[in-house]
């Protein structure tokens, strides 16, 4: 068994019915969420017509005892920063949130999902 991050795409897969991430998440020891991934969901909450029922959608599955919510912290802002240099130098930028998200992942050494 092995954890993962989850990002937004893959949430939205997720409950949009994809059983190949559902197969992934019953197989994870445990499913890592970024508060940059979360923010990503509100955000789209906000501009859809269903904000209320997502949001409860999202908290069944964040209580879930396998669900951890990791924190920002310094180690996850020195990742960010290796991770935005690297990209600068070669000329491969990415959205900034899916900078930060990375940074989650190497900072908890977990695969990112999807890759």
């Amino acid at each position: 068994m092995s954890r993962i991050l989850l990002d937004t795409n893959a949430y939205t897969a997720l409950m949009a019915g994809d059983s190949g991430i559902a197969d992934l998440l019953a197989s994870s020891e445990a499913v890592l969420l970024s508060p940059v991934m979360i923010g990503e969901l509100y955000d789209g909450f906000l501009g859809g017509s269903r904000n209320l029922e997502n949001r409860r959608v999202l908290h069944r599955f964040r209580e879930k005892p396998r669900t951890i919510c990791v924190p920002v912290t310094d180690a996850t802002a020195e990742w960010f920063a290796e991770i935005k240099r690297s990209l600068r130098r070669r000329g491969t930028p990415i959205p900034i949130n899916d900078v930060w998200i990375a940074a989650s992942c190497m900072e908890h050494g977990v695969a990112i999902h999807p890759p």
